[in-house]
């Protein structure tokens, strides 16, 4: 089946770096919008990071095509507001003022392109903190999204990018939006997502149960939770978690593990006498799963309704039987190597986004993008061979 390509036609520049930034290209890139990444000389440091950082490029670059400029001298800057000239989008994540300093603010390039959509992915939003410098891991720290993943006392980072991620999912909303006005209006506009009003939007679930409670929210580890069952549990073999989040599926809970003398006791029927007996519920509950391998619960719980998961590792999901039904397209990686990756999770008229995909080479592009923007073959060897625009040796 055609993978849906929704934005096939929209022009997007791309001036980014590590993850927030890339994630909105990669997301308009994997609906079928054309993505010109504009890359520093030598190609995005982001290429090169190790540990952590390892996964970032291939992640979050797939689908774009590659020019390596040098914005810091003349005609490299030339082609870049050549290049926005022509683009329906701009996304940029650079430190606050670093585009204006070269030239390529929203103002200037709008006076030229007034269909722009400039999308900035900021630490912040306007306001106090606007000039700070925030990454990922800060904006975590400061809205209160640490604390809450973090037993009491010891703040720990959720075990991925969340906030990079979803900020950038909030940037792809607000180009969306942007091109369906732009639509009846025929003007672009500035759009500004941000990490840390990104984190205050994930934990608000927690602000609101502390004005409807006046209690302050405990962090995940030691919070009450809203069910009963609601845990991991410990079996022969690996962990489990289970959920049982309705009356009804603490009915079919009981019959299904044979636990009928917790079903005959009437003041369990509803959730939160349960809640408040958990102490006495979850002993024998947890004692009765201990006895069973992983595999047996899961095939004791597959298809009955209730909510289950064995817990996952990251390695694991390469083998995954579902995903591998469209979860996940062919990528070749910088160093030729065949690996799958997650595509855009999403299913659009019957196809689900995803094809294969090659990342791109520091600067495999520059002639064909300096091409299709009408320069000729003389002009581009000049480029070339000032070194202000670079492609691969």
């Amino acid at each position: 089946m055609t993978a849906p390509t929704p934005l096939l036609g929209l022009k997007i520049i791309e001036f980014t770096h590590m993850v927030m930034g890339p994630t909105v290209g990669h997301i308009l890139a994997g609906l079928g919008a054309e993505v010109v990444r504009v890359e520093p000389m030598g190609g995005d440091q982001t290429r090169r990071l190790l540990g952590s950082g390892a996964g970032y490029y291939p992640m979050y670059n797939r689908g774009k095509r590659s020019i390596c400029l040098d914005l810091k001298s003349e005609a490299g800057l030339a082609v870049a507001k050549d290049l926005i000239g022509q683009a329906d989008v701009l996304v940029e994540n650079f430190r606050p003022g670093a585009l204006d300093r070269l030239g390529l603010g929203y103002t200037a390039m709008a006076a030229s392109n007034p269909g722009l959509i400039y999308c900035s992915e900021k630490g912040f939003l306007p306001g106090p903190y606007e000039q700070r410098t925030a990454l990922d891991e800060v904006a975590q720290m400061m809205g209160g999204l640490a604390y809450m993943t973090g037993p009491p006392g010891k703040p720990i980072r959720a075990g991925a990018s969340v906030i990079d991620v979803t900020g950038g999912m909030f940037g792809v909303i607000g180009i969306l939006s942007a091109l369906h006005e732009r639509g009846q209006t025929g003007r672009g506009q500035k759009i500004v997502a941000s990490l840390f009003e990104t984190t205050a939007y994930l934990v608000g679930q927690h602000m609101a149960q502390f004005a409807v409670t006046g209690k302050p929210a405990a962090p995940m580890p030691a919070r009450v939770s809203a069910w009963a069952i609601y845990d991991v549990f410990e079996t022969k073999d690996e962990p489990l978690f289970i959920g049982v989040v309705t009356d009804a599926l603490w009915e079919k809970f009981c019959h299904l593990f044979g636990m009928e003398a917790l079903w005959a006791d009437k003041t369990l029927r509803k959730n939160n006498q349960r809640v408040l007996a958990r102490d006495r519920i979850l002993p024998p509950i947890r004692a009765l799963i201990a006895g069973m391998t992983r595999a047996e619960l899961v095939a004791k719980l597959d298809g009955t309704g209730m909510p289950f998961a064995p817990i996952g590792k990251p390695e694991e999901l390469f083998d995954d039987p579902h995903l591998n039904q469209g979860g996940l397209e062919p990528v070749t990686l910088d160093d030729g190597r065949k690996t799958m990756l997650p595509t855009i999770p999403l299913e659009m008229a019957g196809g689900r986004p995803g094809a294969p995909q090659q990342l791109p080479k520091p600067g495999e592009h520059s002639r064909d993008v300096l091409t299709a923007l009408g320069y000729g073959a003389e002009r581009i060897a000049a480029l070339l061979a000032s070194g202000a625009v670079e492609e691969p040796r």
